[in-house]
């Protein structure tokens, strides 16, 4: 950082900065202002159906004291897969849809899994002493949410015959 220009590639050199991609499902936009409460409403269904499917998961098995927290770590894993799933359909298999991540991913998927409660719940475990406990649900989710969202990419590409 210099004279509080900030460094970027290209900056200072007759080289243009690389473009970034664009999010496929982000159809062109008439121009500058233009409002995106339809994505936004689309976001808040999706979350109301995912955020409703986690209660009614975690309703149906609580989480009780200084054991496994197992809705949770279920709804974060299980989510990884879907989000995997999810990502092969929008990237490699549908033609762009506007509503597609918005409302399946942040909003169902994003509604579905937490890392709220994940926090929270890892939280009450180290003030209930279960040091180890919070640890193994730490490692636990991080290792498994990547591996089920990896794994849903591979089945999923091998499933429709694409990458």
């Amino acid at each position: 950082m210099t004279d509080g220009v900030e460094s970027r590639p290209g900056a200072g050199s007759s080289d243009p900065a690389p473009e970034l991609p664009t999010d496929p499902d982000v159809v062109s936009r008439t121009g500058p202002g233009r409002s995106d409460l339809d994505v936004a409403l689309a976001v808040a269904a999706g979350g109301a159906i995912g955020g409703g499917a986690r209660f009614a998961l975690s309703w149906a098995w609580p989480h009780v004291g200084a054991g496994f927290p197992w809705a949770t770590f279920a709804a974060n894993v299980s989510g990884s897969l879907m989000l995997g799933v999810l990502m092969v359909f929008v990237a490699d298999v549908w033609r762009p849809r506007r509503y597609a991540r918005p409302f399946l991913g942040v909003g169902v998927l994003g509604g579905f899994t937490t890392f709220s409660t994940f926090a929270t719940e890892t939280d009450a475990l180290i003030r209930q002493g279960a040091f180890g406990m919070a640890l193994v649900y730490v490692g636990a989710t991080v290792a498994l949410g990547l591996c089920a969202t990896a794994l849903g990419m591979i089945l999923t590409r091998k499933a429709v015959g694409v990458g």
